[in-house]
């Protein structure tokens, strides 16, 4: 399949956006008309520099209000169109993007429109250039693809085809199946973007709101497995007007943008494999384009563990003490220590953290297949995190994600055991009491609200996690959107919260020291927090308007509400079960959070969670 992107997703200049294309791996671009006209490069200029870095230009848009008009007007036209297709002589572009007419067109007659559109095939011909007629889905008359698809049919010139865009088919609700219909000769370029579900305007929808596939909740590997069918073999660009992509670094854009294409590529081959597989011997349409697939990976089976970026930290080191964590000594070549508790790990990395407060750093995922695992992310665009290993250490793959969070593969071990962890040694002599925590249940990551839909799509297309739907929850200083990425067997749960915009600062920084947390499972939350509130830990404090609260909307036993008061625990029950938890002090931007699920309970107390942010708020003013 060859990609394509329009330059009006990115940000910057248009040779940077070039630059930025070939680096993230683009095949060709669309040259958006207002990115030329600001260019301090000619076209002809442009077009070196295009093929110096290995792109082709796939498409020039747009050209607007052309057909349906008054003889006038269609004169002016024609003059303004032949003006463009000399300067993509000079560009190197063969087909140009005709929207169809929002503003100047007169009553809805296709006869005109068809004879209209015609004389501007004729002379695209005669300057050896293709028209890609597109149904825009706010079009004054033609605001449907296969109204637009009838028009080039009555047309029937070889210069005219149709280009169809997910958005303004999607957008409408038109169903996408008759793609599979047409011809696919005159299919001459096809767009894609995905889009949030909103109630609003189209146009407005479709300038500020449209995201990269798989970012938004649109079936877009159906609209793939659709156009496969038809026997399409051109060019899949994406076509994305959003706000913040036009803000964000133009690099970072590029790669999260062509990671999408890659994400959707293998799931509409995935789409048409599972379709077709029930048909024994099902044919490949002739002539269709070719999808290309990842390694194919499973989920990850649990965490192997999490990363905390501290140095000089005894209030970390206590509190892990305190949840009854034992010291398993420091790594014998690097300065790392390594806490222990059944099998929840807590690694402490002293490198690169002078200065900084603590924070979470990376996190260890236990899979089926490390290498095939990294090679999946990195196919998909990861950054490969390198780590200086002595030829006695165990090598763990590792990538970063989009929020600089760093990412290890590691061998999962039916017992649950770490080949790694024979690097550190000697911990502590002293018995730390029973293991009364087992795992890590889950981790909370805050994310930029910018590459919030990146991060998602990252961990999604990545590790195969499933996302959950979203939450929103009232803070002090804002709202918060939390968004879990899943296991399917509830073993690896990751929330990612965006950071408020009081709290963001002047950047990524003022984010990553936003609170993130561990949560770690255990079945006996009561003991945990006894022998913790014994050791010193000063717990979360809870408002006693909460067990007021609590004692009011819940049936909770008398004796259990005493104990949840006198402790600081919070509490929360549906339909499927019970859920104990409670949270301890911030450290810089890390704190804990342990949690105990009865029966089959998948969530995460979210009727507590404008509580716990409250007490943070509260506790970080005194500081």
């Amino acid at each position: 399949m060859r990609r394509s992107i329009a330059t009006v997703c990115l940000s910057g200049s248009l040779d940077e956006k070039l630059r930025a294309c070939s680096r993230a791996g683009f095949d060709g671009v669309e040259i958006f008309e207002n990115d030329l006209v600001v260019s301090r490069y000619s076209p002809a200029e442009i077009a070196r520099m295009a093929a110096d870095e290995g792109l082709g230009i796939d498409l020039y848009q747009p050209f607007r209000d052309f057909e349906g008009v008054a003889p006038e007007q269609l004169q002016r036209n024609l003059r303004r169109a032949e003006a463009k297709f000399a300067l993509m002589a000079d560009l190197g572009a063969d087909t140009i993007l005709f929207c169809s007419n929002v503003a100047t067109a007169l009553e809805d007659n296709d006869e005109l429109a068809a004879d209209q559109l015609g004389q501007a095939a004729e002379l695209a011909a005669a300057h050896g250039i293709r028209i890609a007629y597109e149904a825009l889905a706010w079009g004054r008359n033609v605001s449907d693809f296969e109204h637009a698809c009838r028009l080039v049919e009555r047309v029937g010139h070889p210069a005219l085809g149709t280009c169809l865009d997910s958005f303004h088919i999607l957008s409408r609700g038109w169903d996408p199946a008759p793609i599979e219909s047409l011809d696919p000769e005159k299919i001459f370029f096809v767009q894609l973007a995905d889009a949030p579900q909103l109630s609003m305007d189209v146009l407005s929808w479709s300038r500020h709101h449209r995201v990269f596939p798989g970012e938004g909740s649109w079936d877009l590997p159906g609209f793939m497995a659709h156009l496969v069918r038809s026997g399409y073999a051109g060019t899949v660009s994406l076509e994305v007007f959003n706000d913040v992509f036009r803000q964000s670094p133009v690099d970072r854009t590029a790669v999260d943008a062509m990671r999408s294409l890659i994400w959707l590529e293998e799931q509409a081959a995935h789409r048409l494999r599972d379709e077709t597989a029930p048909a024994a011997g099902a044919a490949p349409v002739p002539g269709a384009m070719k999808l290309a697939t990842l390694p194919r990976v499973d989920q990850p089976s649990g965490f192997n563990f999490a990363e905390v970026r501290a140095v000089d930290a005894p209030e970390l080191e206590a509190i892990l003490h305190q949840l009854g964590f034992r010291f398993d000594g420091r790594h014998r070549t690097k300065p790392v220590q390594l806490w222990t508790q059944g099998n929840a790990r807590i690694v402490v990395n002293e490198q690169q953290a002078q200065g900084h407060e603590p924070a979470i750093s990376a996190i260890g995922f236990d899979v089926a297949n490390p290498l095939v695992a990294a090679s999946r992310a990195l196919q998909l665009r990861a950054v490969p995190v390198p780590r200086q290993s002595q030829a006695d250490e165990e090598v763990l793959q590792a990538f970063a994600a989009p929020d600089s969070t760093e990412v290890f593969l590691c061998q999962g071990s039916a017992d649950g055991t770490a080949a790694w962890t024979s690097e550190f040694g000697p911990g502590t002599d002293a018995p730390a009491g029973p293991d009364l925590i087992g795992r890590i249940d889950h981790i909370n990551l805050a994310q930029p609200w910018q590459h919030f839909d990146e991060a998602v799509l990252f961990y999604e297309s990545a590790l195969s996690l499933t996302a959950q739907p979203s939450q929103d929850v009232a803070a002090p200083t804002g709202l918060v959107r939390s968004q879990v990425m899943r296991s399917d067997d509830g073993r690896v749960r990751l929330a990612l919260n965006i950071a408020p915009l009081a709290l963001e600062g002047s950047g990524p920084s003022a984010v990553a020291a936003y609170p993130q947390h561990i949560a770690l499972a255990t079945e006996d939350l009561i003991g945990v927090a006894r022998r913790a509130l014994e050791r010193g830990l000063a717990f979360l404090p809870v408002p006693q308007n909460y067990y007021d609260d609590l004692r009011a909307r819940l049936d909770v036993p008398p004796a259990l509400l005493g104990t949840l008061q006198e402790l600081n625990l919070l509490y929360d029950e549906d339909d499927e079960g019970e859920f104990l938890h409670f949270y301890t002090a911030t450290v810089g931007s890390v704190f804990f959070e342990v949690v105990q699920r009865g029966r089959h309970y998948e969530g995460y107390g979210a009727p507590n969670a404008p509580v716990r942010l409250a007490a943070q708020y509260e506790h970080s003013k005194r500081r």
